[in-house]
């Protein structure tokens, strides 16, 4: 017996949990593919010059070097900067230079006051650069071998100054498996697909990948490269959105089968890492005066609590501290809530049983959020204390 809620309540009440999934999951049938473009290069193919910036990368720089050297775009020289690491990244892409003319190694000169670590080692790497086409990549992808020759001619036929991809991620451990897609599903609900997000001229819309983006030279030199972006830590993000202020064309697809990358490894990694972006980066998202960004400051660590709340109400009826006809609703949408992480899991290429841990990866949401925006433009990576701006 429901004790106050009838059934039309209930419907009325889960109606929101299933307009949510309805609303993200639609618009992705329109995403693009890089698997749409030619895989064979030009006769004529231009010289892309692929910059690594690499601070304490020594269990990925060797991986991510052969990767690109093994393309099949026939004309690119490879950068690696190496940022003053500790663990002998350089001596492992040091040794990869001795053997291979196509990739030089350059020491990072140190870090000025007024620089991100990373679009430091960005902008002295293409300082050096030969290339017509710059390509940034971070030393924890993985390309597959099509993945630049596809990007070229698809940038060509999409006449775009910037380029990026959104390759599929590596995760391995329990906590990147539960909170990787939870992550990147809030990307998916805020920007929607990779057409919408290349069609539209408003820079709050935009975002770029910057595990790989590639660009034409001369747009990069007239929109003052990375030195335009030095202070904020979300460089990528930040570029696409100035360079589309400019009038620029900022291009993105989706390339699952062409580069992978494990961004984090572990709790401690996708916990500082995410932190350092969430609030950061996520308040250029928004149109928000300082008076907006106080009050989001407060009302962002709540969202999680979308998820929360069903399991909750499941369990505190179970308790009989509510209604049956609350742990009904919970039910619902809780059941809702799952099939929708379900689909995502599956579509980045997690194991689809994580899902029914989303109260879970929600509380951890929770207190990642809380610390980001608690911490507010003060972030910390890789051993550098920076104020974003």
């Amino acid at each position: 017996m429901i004790a106050d809620f009838s059934w039309e309540y209930i419907a009325l009440g889960a109606a929101p949990w299933l307009a949510l999934p309805l609303f993200v999951l639609w618009p992705l049938r329109k995403t693009t593919s890089l698997e749409k473009y030619p895989a064979d290069a030009p006769a004529d193919a231009a010289l892309v010059s692929v910059i690594v910036p690499a601070r304490n990368e020594a269990r990925n720089i060797e991986a991510c070097v052969r990767s690109i050297l093994a393309g099949t775009w026939p004309n690119l020289e490879v950068i690696v900067v190496d940022d003053h690491s500790a663990d002998g990244t350089g001596d492992i892409a040091r040794r990869i230079a001795d053997s291979d003319p196509r990739v030089k190694v350059v020491a990072n000169p140190d870090l000025p006051e007024g620089w991100i670590g990373k679009q430091w080692a960005c902008h002295n790497g293409q300082l050096i650069a030969r290339g017509t086409f710059l390509l940034f990549t971070d030393a924890d992808t993985r390309h597959g071998a099509e993945l630049l020759t596809r990007s070229m001619n698809a940038m060509r036929e999409r006449r775009a100054d910037l380029f990026t991809v959104g390759g599929s991620q590596t995760m391995e451990t329990f906590w990147e498996r539960l909170i990787q897609p939870h992550v990147f599903g809030m990307l998916v609900a805020r920007f929607g697909n990779t057409e919408k997000v290349s069609r539209s001229a408003n820079p709050l819309d935009k975002i770029a990948n910057g595990q790989f983006m590639l660009m034409r030279r001369e747009v990069y030199d007239r929109a003052g490269g990375h030195e335009a972006v030095r202070t904020h830590v979300a460089e990528d993000l930040r570029l696409a959105q100035e360079w589309t202020r400019l009038g620029y064309s900022v291009q993105i697809v989706a390339g699952f089968d062409y580069m992978t990358t494990r961004m984090y490894e572990g709790f401690g990694e996708v916990w500082r890492g995410w932190g350092k972006n969430i609030w950061a980066a996520g308040r250029d998202t928004v149109s928000a005066g300082p008076a907006l960004q106080t009050v989001l400051r407060v009302l962002a660590p709540l969202v999680p609590l979308w998820e929360i709340a069903p399991a909750a109400a499941i369990v505190l009826a179970l308790a009989g501290v509510v209604s049956v006809g609350v742990g009904i609703w919970g039910a619902i949408a809780f059941t809702i809530n799952t099939l929708f992480w379900i689909l995502l899991h599956i579509a980045f290429r997690a194991p689809a049983w994580y899902a029914l841990l989303n109260p879970l990866a929600a509380i951890v949401l929770m207190g990642m959020f809380a610390r980001a925006a608690w911490k507010g433009d003060r972030v910390e990576w890789k051993g550098r204390a920076y104020v974003s701006r």
